[in-house]
């Protein structure tokens, strides 16, 4: 049984795959098994799996019929022997000390879960500069409170730089179909579980940012189902995290963040009022929910926080000011967009 088991959905990626293969074979840990899920390739993807296949046994082929990427990953997952399951797609590349520094992390930090790693931008900034954005705010994510704390901003990892204890999809279930970024929705799971999760300072793989990326072209990955998802565990964290008799206000009056943090009465919960620092907004109540000034709010004992503002300069000087205000953050107020 190998200590690595690295888990490769593909799907018509013969420009791609062999790039990613090797990746993965240059790797200096060699006790991997490379397992490619051909997810009804109609290119010439498997021909070339089954010829990298027959001069490296630990290179497995699982070939399904078109089925999506989260059928891909499970059956992966099915045949995966090793101890810790890496994550790999055919469009980008590991640095030869991924598998090795990811690996003896797990080993030596028995209470984390999941560790992922600092990745570099594959693309153009000028052409994809809200992704880049991204990868930044991904890369400024460490330590397991950092990413517990920021969990609902955005994901906190790119999902093809992580690798996990394979136990975990046993005690906590694996990948889930619905309208919804499947990845996002294990971190969201395993994290309510209790699982830490760190991510390793090293730039160890390069994302690459092509136009058939699905984030680009599927509906389970627009905003709004980013929202939906956050919702059902914003609400879960609340219900056993927070104080019952705490009201729960939404920092954020306009429009689009009211439109947002709505989610949550499809959970269950209640909404007692809103902040807002343009003065145009308060003194009034909308929907019967009334809208102040943040130097208005009620106590940290009587209230608990959500920051709603998606802008991430808005983001910081929100936690800026509620931590001046004398308020913990994950005690007292969360961020969430």
């Amino acid at each position: 049984m190998p200590l690595v088991s690295v888990v490769m959905p593909v799907h018509n990626a013969a420009a791609t795959v062999a790039r990613a293969v090797s990746s993965v074979q240059t790797q200096t840990l060699r006790d991997w098994e490379l397992i490619v899920v051909d997810d009804g390739s109609t290119d010439s993807t498997r021909e070339h799996l089954l010829e990298y296949s027959l001069n490296d046994p630990r290179l497995r082929v699982v070939t399904i019929d078109r089925r999506g990427i989260v059928a891909a990953l499970n059956a992966g997952l099915a045949v995966a022997t090793g101890e810790f399951v890496a994550r790999m797609d055919a469009d980008d590349e590991s640095a030869p000390p991924r598998l090795a520094a990811q690996a003896r992390f797990l080993q030596t930090n028995g209470d984390c879960g999941l560790v992922g790693c600092r990745v570099g931008f594959g693309g153009d900034r000028a052409v994809s500069a809200g992704y880049a954005l991204h990868i930044e705010w991904i890369n400024s994510l460490l330590t397991p409170r950092e990413i517990a704390l920021n969990r609902f901003v955005e994901a906190p990892f790119a999902h093809p730089s992580v690798m996990f204890r394979r136990t975990l999809v046993e005690d906590h279930g694996g990948y889930v179909e619905g309208g919804f970024p499947e990845d996002y929705e294990l971190w969201l799971r395993w994290l309510d579980a209790g699982v830490p999760m760190a991510k390793l300072p090293e730039i160890l793989l390069t994302w690459h940012d092509l136009p058939g990326r699905l984030s680009r072209t599927d509906k389970r990955y627009s905003p709004e189902a980013f929202y939906q998802l956050k919702a059902k565990w914003i609400a879960e964290w609340l219900r056993h995290d927070v104080v019952a008799s705490r009201e729960i206000w939404i920092w954020g009056a306009g429009r689009p963040t009211r439109k947002r943090a709505a989610h949550l009465a499809e959970h269950g919960i209640r909404i007692a009022g809103y902040l807002d620092i343009d003065a145009r907004k308060t003194g009034r109540d909308v929907g019967g929910v009334p809208v102040v000034l943040p130097e208005e709010m009620p106590s940290a004992e009587r209230c608990f926080v959500l920051s709603y503002v998606g802008n991430r300069g808005a983001r910081d000087y929100n936690r800026n000011e509620l931590k001046a205000a004398g308020r913990v953050e994950g005690r007292d107020f969360l961020l969430c967009a």
